[in-house]
């Protein structure tokens, strides 16, 4: 939710901070580079607290955060409150995955949908209030940080409360940072999930620069809120068809070229084709997302998905900031803001090429695991 609050805000903190296409680019990449290093940090926070106290601490980083943004007196004080904020989500992704694992053992796919479909509920709320609370705030985008973060309290207490005990044995049962897997794999699991990644944010970040420059800024909540909500009906696609989705390659590369022919329309076009294709692309990106968060616990044993999720996240996320970091300078050199769609566009790539080459099973990954030693 607090992450997602800023995009609608981004013409409004460009104009009070004097912010360059770059510095945008830095401000939405911050909490991706975040992501990345302190996914380790959350996978150790997992074996020395266990899985609950990890999720609690990382909603608190970011609830704290959040609100601390709202304080920010100038660019640098935003960037390091969004630091805190985003190390604070960035803790509590391997523990979700680790949830998963642990809670739902026989039900991966199903568990994974369910809690990536309250991920994209997150994602959409604030960009579809938007409209509503802005004007309800006076016009103030301090109060839409502050009021964002107040769930997040609400859903750690929540968490606190309602979470079943977990087994003693469980914490402090391992202390590596990084999953026992060849570095080959980790690094492909990582691409293929750096690319739906970086489509998602890059397209979050720049498409409000987009319709601004094109003259049409009064479809940047439209358009924000149609690329958010279109990734609802991917995430419940998976609940349901979970079984038939399971350990195959053709979701993952269908999802891929989706999203390179729905950016494709998105910088041909400053219209309703624009709405259209921004909801066609948070599906295919939604779709990407949510079965790349199925990889770790599917092909981990369960006290390793901690790690490789940490170890994808940390991948991933780097490589999607310096996507981020190009396309914000590419916008900047070319001065047109449909540059900054390219390396989006090519992130996208590594889904088509590498998952029809990954074999989706604990067994091929023990082999590796086996003939690396």
């Amino acid at each position: 939710m607090p992450l997602l609050a800023v995009p609608p805000v981004i013409p409004v903190l460009r104009s009070e901070f004097n912010l360059s296409g770059t510095e945008i680019g830095i401000l939405t990449g911050l909490p991706i580079i975040l992501f990345a290093a302190a996914a380790l940090v959350g996978s150790r926070l997992v074996a020395l607290l266990g899985v609950t106290r990890a999720v609690i601490t990382g909603l608190a980083l970011t609830a704290v955060g959040s609100g601390l943004r709202a304080a920010a007196p100038d660019a640098i004080g935003l960037l390091a409150a969004t630091a805190v904020m985003g190390a604070g989500i960035a803790v509590t992704q391997p523990a979700l995955a680790a949830l998963v694992g642990r809670w739902l053992p026989d039900h991966i796919v199903l568990g994974t949908g369910i809690y990536t479909n309250g991920l994209i509920v997150g994602e959409i709320l604030p960009v579809a209030l938007f409209p509503f609370l802005f004007p309800l705030f006076g016009q103030s985008w301090r109060a839409t940080f502050v009021f964002w973060a107040l769930p997040i309290v609400a859903i750690a207490l929540l968490v606190l409360a309602l979470a079943p005990p977990e087994k003693a044995a469980a914490i402090g049962a391992a202390r590596r940072w990084w999953p026992n897997w060849p570095a080959r794999e980790v690094l492909r699991l990582g691409s293929v999930f750096a690319g739906a990644s970086a489509i998602y944010f890059g397209s979050n970040a720049f498409l409000p620069g987009y319709l601004s420059e094109t003259g049409r800024a009064d479809l940047i909540s439209p358009a924000l809120t149609a690329l958010n909500v279109g990734q609802l009906p991917a995430s419940l696609l998976l609940i349901v068809f979970a079984r038939h989705l399971e350990r195959r390659a053709w979701p993952f590369v269908f999802a891929g070229v989706l999203c390179l022919a729905c950016l494709g329309a998105i910088v041909a076009t400053a219209g309703a084709v624009t709405v259209v294709s921004a909801a066609v692309l948070g599906f295919a990106a939604g779709a990407a997302f949510a079965l790349g968060l199925t990889l770790p616990p599917l092909l981990s044993a369960p006290d390793e998905v901690a790690r490789v999720s940490a170890a994808m996240f940390t991948f991933s996320y780097t490589s999607a900031l310096v996507v981020s970091v190009l396309s914000g300078a590419a916008w900047d050199l070319t001065g047109d803001a449909r540059f900054a769609f390219l390396p989006v566009a090519l992130a996208g790539l590594p889904a088509i090429l590498l998952v029809p080459t990954m074999r989706f099973d604990r067994a091929a990954i023990g082999g590796e695991k086996e003939r690396s030693r």
